[in-house]
């Protein structure tokens, strides 16, 4: 299915269009970036309509950021809803609890790919992208017994899933890579805040309305939180930017194309192949998207303590109102700390050390918590661990720098790299037993073991950048040819 539209009239008469172009809906190079520049008014021009178009564009993943917000809140409201009688209500017992949190990830995993596939081949992905959060909104809202819950759940997962690799791959579309990180720092920081946000309002739920109209709080909290997504899933269909190929009201012509042209810069020259190949076979024949798949894997287990978050800071002895209020600190630290790493991480052009640091801190944070039951000392932990939350934000960057080749592969490799969070959650749920609490340092020694893992994995594969970087380099000075594309590492 094409996804060439009108816009293409847009681009200067001499750009040539591959037929991967033609699918991707991009042009690939230009005869002269002076001349492409003149288009625009000359270089002074440009810059004043590059700086309206990123403005825009903002504006939108400001919205998205939102969305994001409520698409964990959603997802993490049973563990807020544990601390006041969802266990008890629903009648459950031995490890049904970490049932439920793995069964949501079951749904996540299976539709990510194929979801990202048919993302690809949209001109409206804003249309599929909002029916679906209407529909988790509607999970959301599903009360019953356990296992009338535990299938909303699953299905909960599988059209979550649609949304974040989603518009992570459009993200990659719209931004160069200098720039991507901030922007997936805005949009992926909904993780943590949604965190804070969520234990404030479930604390506040449970305070007001519990008992109202014969329900517990826990099932207020599901109610409205879900309602308030589907009502969201409404301005989605206007905010959601679609693809730069795409007509849109919200842009000029200029803006438009300029768009367009950003995306072919920052491959550097990096020639687009009229592959026989789908993104799906590109993808899982190249080795790193495996690598990476299991790397990002393996630091998701060692950040599962995410989703039993309530849980641990209860753990401190306070009453579940209050235990909810002390979530929120760590968190909001957390966003911050992800603005601050994400930044300084776009301007460095450096990834790894950006990913391992926050890793490192978490680190520090469990072995605080292993160590002692002492109430400061517990918290002092929680909030080193909430950090750890950032070297995530980074690394999804990392992958879509990675990926320079066709869209359609960095459809598929995001969306399966993120799927692998999905499969290390399914086992990672069983990690955080009752009967490890309350000091759950075997849960916390796991966590260790797999971040120390995951910082060998990746420096590997920053090595293997390294070496690409280095021979494209030789290539250069003995051919004589002008700088190219170069990994971010």
């Amino acid at each position: 299915m094409s996804s060439r539209t009108s816009t293409d009239r847009l681009l200067p008469d001499d750009a040539e269009i591959s037929s991967d172009a033609e699918e991707d809906g991009a042009f690939t190079s230009v005869a002269n970036d002076h001349d492409v520049d003149d288009i625009f008014g000359g270089p002074e021009k440009r810059k004043i309509v590059e700086k309206a178009l990123l403005r825009k564009l903002d504006v939108r993943v400001s919205f998205l950021l939102f969305i994001s917000i409520m698409n964990y809140v959603d997802r993490s409201n049973v563990a807020s809803a544990r601390l006041k009688g969802l266990e008890e209500d629903l009648h459950m017992t031995g490890r049904q609890f970490n049932t439920l949190i793995s069964i949501m990830y079951v749904g996540y995993v299976l539709s990510q790919i194929p979801s990202n596939m048919f993302l690809n081949q949209l001109r409206r992905p804003s249309v599929y992208l909002s029916t679906c959060i209407f529909f988790w909104g509607i999970f959301s809202l599903t009360i019953g017994h356990y296992r009338a819950v535990l299938i909303s759940r699953f299905f909960l997962g599988f059209t979550e899933a649609v949304y974040y690799p989603g518009i992570l791959f459009m993200l990659s579309r719209w931004y160069k890579r200098h720039e991507l990180g901030l922007r997936m720092a805005y949009f992926s920081c909904g993780n943590a805040f949604s965190k804070a946000l969520g234990s404030l309002i479930a604390s506040g739920i449970f305070a007001t309305m519990d008992g109202k109209l014969g329900y517990a709080g826990w099932r207020w909290l599901f109610f409205m939180e879900g309602g308030l997504t589907c009502a969201i899933a409404v301005a989605g269909f206007y905010m959601i930017p679609d693809f730069p190929t795409t007509p849109a009201s919200w842009l000029t012509d200029e803006e438009q194309m300029l768009a367009q042209r950003r995306m072919v810069e920052d491959l550097h020259g990096v020639e687009k192949r009229a592959m026989q190949k789908s993104g799906l076979v590109e993808a899982f024949s190249d080795w790193t998207v495996w690598w990476l798949g299991l790397s990002k894997a393996v630091l998701t287990v060692g950040l599962s303590f995410g989703n039993y978050f309530p849980t641990l800071a209860a753990t401190m002895g306070y009453s579940p109102s209050v235990s909810l209020l002390l979530c929120a600190p760590p968190w909001i630290l957390g966003v911050v700390s992800s603005f601050v790493i994400s930044r300084h991480s776009d301007a460095t052009k450096d990834r790894f050390w950006h990913v391992t640091g926050p890793i490192f801190v978490g680190i520090i944070g469990f072995a605080i918590g292993m160590l002692t039951m002492n109430t400061a000392a517990r918290y002092l932990s929680l909030i080193f661990i909430a950090q750890s939350w950032v070297s995530f934000i980074i690394m999804l960057a990392w992958v879509s720098n990675s990926v320079p080749e066709s869209s359609s592969k960095r459809a598929v490799v995001i969306a399966f790299v993120n799927a692998s969070t999905g499969v290390a959650n399914i086992g990672a749920s069983y990690l955080w037993p009752a009967s490890w609490g309350p000091s759950y340092s075997k849960s916390y020694f796991f966590c260790i073991l797999a971040f120390l893992i995951s910082i060998i994995m990746l420096w590997v594969y920053r090595l293997h950048l390294t070496r690409l970087n280095k021979k494209a380099e030789i290539n250069e000075r003995t051919f004589g040819l002008p700088k190219g594309f170069r990994y971010i590492t």
